[in-house]
Formats: structure tokens, sequence, C-alpha cells
């Protein structure tokens, strides 16, 4: 699945100290203490912390809906339903309400961004293994051989089926697929009483509400290839995501040089810009997720000139020279901690 962003919640203590452990389920000794749970899905760990609820049910819940979402979206989890469809020698293949919806995002996106960001990169990406213990650089041969299944124009959805007009496309819903899954976790969560809580899907941040005291929550953005403690900024934000999308996040070297996951639809090589991290602030999550890889796939100017035309949704951008570029606006809606 998508990237895994890394940003440092700082927040309580407890929290912090909550989050190093694994499959942790905290009963709280008093009202004032949060419940908290890591699992790991995703193929990275996943965390959820309550601070106005002692129901640790909820927790559980929460996680079996990353297990039923994981087992839809996953391009990689065998017989998961997009894994079925990409399989599929069919060219009509009927959707589930929930890839249906994350579809049509994902496709949004890819006509927003004139193909920069595209959810039929899977063809390509397939042949890159960024976890692999000792990753391999792809054949060039390979790449171009799949390169010409890259091209959202060729899918459509109509009638609450794909349509796909060659059976080689491979849809990756990675780089959208966990913003989605933190707006339905708040979903649940809100129709559930929550009114204050943080969801971390390996670094997607979903704020619900503020903390108990009425503070706004501090996220810190991590400082690129540090330890995921170190924080080159923090922001103070409300019922809002932050997600980010960077370099550091998975890459190997070879041959001197550095590979990188995101990937560029045009030529299957990872980007090359001068960005080392894009940081998105918006009220959804899966507009974050989708937000952080295109603009950092268009680049510093085009990637700002996106955001500064969309309302409600503010970026920050960090060069290889590690300095911040802030998008308009965001230093009047939010309070920087450096």
């Amino acid at each position: 699945m998508k990237k895994l962003i890394i940003l440092f919640i700082i927040c309580f203590t407890l929290l912090l100290s909550g989050c190093e452990k694994l499959s942790l389920s905290t009963k709280n000794q008093s009202s004032d203490e949060p419940v908290s749970d890591t699992q790991f899905a995703f193929n990275t760990f996943v965390t959820i912390t309550l601070y106005d609820t002692t129901d640790t049910s909820l927790l559980e819940q929460c996680f079996s809906l990353c297990r039923e979402y994981e087992n839809k979206f996953s391009r990689t989890l065998e017989s998961s339903e997009l894994w079925n469809l990409n399989h599929s020698t069919l060219y009509q293949t009927t959707l589930s309400d929930d890839l249906e919806s994350l579809l049509e995002k994902g496709m949004y996106y890819s006509q927003l961004s004139d193909g920069s960001f595209d959810i039929t990169i899977g063809a390509v990406s397939q042949l890159w293994d960024f976890t692999a213990e000792s990753p391999v650089l792809p054949e060039e041969k390979e790449i171009q051989a799949h390169l010409p299944f890259v091209n959202y124009k060729t899918i459509s959805i109509e009638n609450h089926q794909l349509i796909k007009e060659n059976t080689n496309t491979v849809i990756d819903l990675g780089a959208i697929a966990k913003g989605y899954i933190a707006d339905k976790l708040k979903q649940f969560l809100l129709e559930n009483g929550v009114k204050s809580g943080m969801i971390n899907l390996g670094g997607n941040i979903l704020c619900i509400g503020e903390k108990p005291d009425g503070e706004p929550f501090k996220i810190g953005i991590q400082k690129p290839f540090e330890d995921r403690n170190e924080t080159i900024c923090a922001v103070e934000i409300s019922d809002l995501s932050v997600v980010s999308s960077g370099i550091y996040e998975r890459y190997f070297k070879a041959n001197g040089v550095l590979y990188h996951h995101i990937l560029n639809p045009l030529t299957g090589y990872p980007v090359e810009n001068n960005l080392i991290s894009v940081t998105i602030i918006s009220k959804n999550s899966v507009d974050g997720d989708a937000l952080s890889t295109l603009c950092f796939s268009k680049g510093l100017k085009n990637g700002l000139e996106l955001i500064n035309s969309l309302s409600d949704t503010y970026a920050v951008f960090i060069t290889d020279d590690y300095e911040l570029h802030f998008s308009e606006g965001f230093e009047d809606h939010f309070k920087i901690i450096s």
C-alpha cells in the first residue's frame, strides 16, 4: 500500500510511550487518560488513540475495518478485490461500493494532475520492490515493455463496473488508499460518539476534533533521512489531516544512485526534481494522501500553484537544501513550531 510516511506526533507523553509498543491495548486508569492500540496493517504500524472514551472495543472494531479494507484495496494481497480485478482477463469488472468510490477519487486526481499522478502505475510499480532485503534495479527493457500500460485514460467506470481497454492494465491505489481508510475510520468513530482522537496509519495522521482540554494537536513533520523522532518543524491542528510524501520513506541505492518509491508515470523511474518531501494539510485524508504524491511529482513551482488553487488545502514543500516552502495562507492558518 501506499507510501510509508513518517510523522512524529508531539502530544502527550502517554501517547508517545503507547506508540512504541505493538498490539498494545491500553485501558485507562481514569477518564482523563486515553485508550490506544497499535497493530500492523498495510505493511506499516497503525495506531489509534481515543481521548474521550473508555470503550476499548472501538479500537478492535477499527482494526477489523482496517483488515476489511486491506482485503479490498491491496495490490499485492492475493484474493483481495483489487488483486482479482488486476488479474482478471475480463474487460469489465463489477466493483464494491468502497472500491468504486476509491477508484473514482484516484481517477479524479489522475485527471487533475494530467497524468503525473496515475493510478494505473501498477504495471510499472510491480517491477520495483523497495521493501526487499536486497532491492534490485529493474531492467530497462522490462520498464519500457510495461510503460504502454500506464495510462489512466484507458479505464472508466460505468454502472458500477470498471471498464479497461487493455487487460494488462494494473491499478495501484497505494498513493491514496490509506487516506481513504483513515477517513472511514474517523467516520466510524464519530458515529460512535468519539469527539477527541487521533488516527495514525503509518504516518498518515488524521485528528478527530481537538485534545480534551480544548488545545490543538501538535504534529511534527519528520526531518528527511533522520530518525523518525527528529522533526524539522511542527504545526498545531484540530480536526484535520496531515500527510507527507518523501524520497526518504522507501528507497535504495544502486551504483551510487538513490532510487525512491515515488515513480514518474511517464518514465517508470523515480521522479527527479529538487524536492525531498511534501506535506499536505486538508480536511479529508484521502485528498491529502493523493495530493502529497501528486504535488511531489509536479515539483515545487507547479505543485505550489496547484495547492494555491485549492480551497482549505495547505502544503509545505522541503527542497534538497532543507528549506521550507509554504503554500499561500499556511502561516496564517497554522502555528508553526520550529
